[in-house]
C-alpha cells in the first residue's frame, strides 16, 4: 500500500511563485519530488496554510497520512501574522494527530512553537549556503533520525532565526556554533516531530536559485564583496550539481560528499520515512 504524505508549504503565495519562477518548482512540489525519489511508493498531497481561506484538514484528515512534512519559509515566525498563526495552529493540530511529522529549517520552528518553544533572530547573524561542522550531541549519536551521518558534517542552508528555548519534552540531536539547535526532537500531546534548521531536501541547483534572489543580502551582510562575487558563487553551486566530479569547485568550497552525494545529504528524510513513517504505518495497522 502507498505511503500517503501531507507536504506542507510555509510560504506565501508569492514567495512560492517566485521560487518557481527561478527553479521550476515551489519549494513543496520539490520536496514531494524528493520524497517520492526516497520513496517510490508514495503519493504526496500539499497544503498551503499561509493562504487565506486555505482548506486544512482537521485532525481526523490528518490522521489519515503516514507522514507529515514541513518545508522552510521567508516568514518569521515571532512577526505571528495571520498566515503565520495558522501554520502554528495547524502544527499543533498535526501534534494531535500523532501522525510522524518532520521539518526542515522554519519546519524545526513551528513545531517548537506550536509546542510552546520560542524563535527568535540569530545574534550570530544569517547561515547561509553550507552550514558547518554539524556535529551530533550524545543523544543525536544514538537517534535514527541522524543514523548514517558523521559525528560532524556540512549540509545546504539558509535562514536568519533559530530556536532559542525548545519545548519541555524535547531533545537535541546536532548542533553547531552558528545556531544550538540544529537537529531536534519534539514531542506534544502524543506527537513526535523530527526536525532540522538546514535544509537536506536542496540540491546544490536549487539553493543556487534562493541565493541569486539575495544577492543583495549576501552582499549587504558581508558574505560577498559585489553582487557579480554572488552570483558567481550561485553559478559555481549549480555547475556543482550538474557534475559532482568537479574536483575544482569541491575543493575550493569546502563541498564534500555529505552534501554532493543525494543518498547522504537527505539522509535525515530518508531515516523519517524508514525508521518513523513505515514504522508507524506498520504500527498502527496500516500495511
Amino acid at each position: 500500500m502507498a505511503l500517503r504524505f501531507l507536504v506542507v508549504e510555509g510560504n506565501t503565495r508569492g514567495a512560492r511563485q517566485a521560487h518557481k519562477e527561478n527553479y521550476g518548482l515551489t519549494p513543496s512540489e520539490s520536496y514531494a519530488e524528493v520524497i517520492r525519489s526516497i520513496a517510490e511508493d508514495a503519493v504526496c498531497d500539499i497544503a498551503f496554510p499561509a493562504d487565506e481561506g486555505a482548506n486544512l484538514p482537521d485532525a481526523a484528515g490528518l490522521e489519515s497520512y503516514d507522514g507529515i512534512v514541513l518545508t522552510g519559509s521567508h516568514l518569521n515566525i515571532y512577526d505571528r501574522t495571520p498566515e503565520i498563526l495558522s501554520q502554528i495552529e495547524l502544527m499543533r493540530s498535526v501534534y494531535a494527530s500523532r501522525t510522524p511529522s518532520f521539518g526542515s529549517c522554519w519546519g524545526l520552528q513551528v513545531a517548537a512553537v506550536a509546542a510552546e518553544g520560542d524563535v527568535r533572530q540569530n545574534p550570530f547573524g544569517r547561515e547561509v549556503g553550507i552550514a558547518r561542522k554539524l556535529t551530533l550531541t550524545e543523544a543525536g549519536r544514538s537517534h535514527p533520525l541522524l543514523g548514517g551521518r558523521p559525528a560532524s558534517y556540512d549540509a545546504p542552508a539558509i535562514h536568519l532565526d533559530m530556536v532559542t528555548a525548545l519545548p519541555e519534552d524535547s531533545i537535541v540531536l546536532a548542533s553547531n556554533a552558528v545556531s544550538p539547535v540544529q537537529a531536534a526532537e519534539i514531542r506534544k500531546d502524543g506527537g513526535v516531530f523530527w526536525g532540522v534548521q538546514y535544509h537536506p531536501e536542496f540540491s546544490l541547483s536549487e539553493l543556487a536559485s534562493l541565493l541569486r534572489r539575495r544577492t543583495d543580502i549576501l552582499v549587504r551582510e558581508g558574505f560577498c564583496r559585489t553582487e557579480e562575487e554572488a552570483l558567481a558563487y550561485a553559478d559555481d553551486l549549480a555547475a556543482l550539481d550538474r557534475d559532482p566530479a568537479r574536483f575544482d569547485l569541491a575543493w575550493r568550497h569546502g563541498i564534500d560528499a555529505e552534501v554532493l552525494e543525494p543518498q547522504r545529504r537527505t539522509r535525515e528524510i530518508r531515516n523519517f520515512i524508514e525508521h518513523k513513517v513505515r514504522t508507524e504505518k506498520s504500527a498502527r495497522g496500516r500495511a
